[in-house]
């Protein structure tokens, strides 16, 4: 008897929670909003670090292009610590290499590039995002007038966006294309097709991309149709084929975002951990555009509505 209640209490201990342990989490796990010097700019980029097991730290890295990628151990040295990661859409050259600080709350540290040069960056804690189980909207409001871009600014200089037959149109690749208006809370109506092989993105808050690209009659994928971009899985593909007009319901409240795909749901209710590659910023607390990625393929919107919570 006495046998069987050690075994016992081993087992309990060996899968019980960790504050069960009476451990505490290291003061590095968490999310981070990162800002880094970049090639002359400074561009967002994302930072997961949490417990793994007895003693190890894992993580999860967003920079600025590309999916999340996964991080398989942080090391930790009192309040210092470090990761590498190989290259994912990155020149070619070695593998990624991060130190980093923790003090007062806050990260800093550099980032060796696959070329070899030093990227100084910066982190804070990302923000817990308030969330409202009972929305009201407003009227929905046309956020393009099918004559012209007001309202909207590309990105680059040479903006290739143009209004054809009251569609707007992304003939080329080139120029993004951001609102004007910027959104906390709300719930967007968008109709869009694409040609065969095309590729794009709607940016929520300029942050949070939702794929929009050909990728009928495959299985779904966080980096293809209706998936917010290396996050979130949508529960099926409901991509029509390329060439037919296709329709996203978003609605984003607080982290957690609904996506209905063609009359689907594929994303119910779920929490967004943070910015996607191609972001705006990292500012995560504040409002933001919509971003239509136009640096990628061809697509047309002949809808683009919103609606604000009250």
């Amino acid at each position: 008897m006495k046998n069987l209640s050690i075994g016992l209490l081993f087992a309990i201990c060996s899968f019980a929670p960790f504050s069960l342990l009476g451990q505490e989490g290291h003061p590095l796990e968490g999310r981070w909003d990162l800002e880094m010097e970049f090639m002359g700019k400074t561009v967002p980029s994302w930072l997961e670090v949490r417990h793994s097991g007895h003693e190890t730290l894992v993580g999860r890295f967003v920079f600025a292009f590309g999916s999340a990628r996964p991080i398989a151990e942080v090391k930790t040295a009192e309040n210092q610590f470090n990761f590498s990661l190989p290259r994912q859409w990155e020149p070619e050259g070695n593998d990624m290499v991060f130190h980093g600080t923790l003090e007062d709350g806050k990260l800093k540290g550099t980032m060796i590039y696959t070329d070899g040069s030093v990227v100084p960056w910066t982190g804070q804690p990302a923000p817990d995002l308030a969330y409202t189980s009972d929305p009201k909207w407003s009227k929905p409001v046309a956020l393009f007038n099918t004559k012209d871009l007001d309202g909207w600014q590309a990105d680059k200089a040479e903006n290739q966006w143009v209004i054809e037959d009251g569609i707007l149109t992304n003939p080329k690749s080139g120029a993004n294309l951001i609102s004007n208006e910027k959104f906390t809370d709300f719930k967007a109506n968008i109709e869009f097709r694409y040609p065969e092989g095309s590729n794009s993105g709607v940016y929520l808050r300029g942050r949070y991309e939702v794929q929009i690209a050909d990728n009928y009659g495959l299985p779904p994928m966080d980096i293809y149709f209706g998936g917010v971009y290396g996050f979130l899985e949508p529960n099926e593909n409901a991509a029509k084929k390329a060439g037919e007009w296709q329709t996203y319901e978003i609605t984003l409240i607080g982290r957690r975002v609904t996506i209905v795909a063609n009359g689907k749901t594929i994303i119910q209710d779920q929490t967004i951990p943070g910015i996607t590659g191609g972001a705006l910023d990292s500012n995560e607390a504040a409002p933001g555009p919509f971003m239509i990625q136009g640096d990628h393929g061809p697509v047309e919107f002949r809808k683009f509505e919103v609606s604000t919570l009250k």
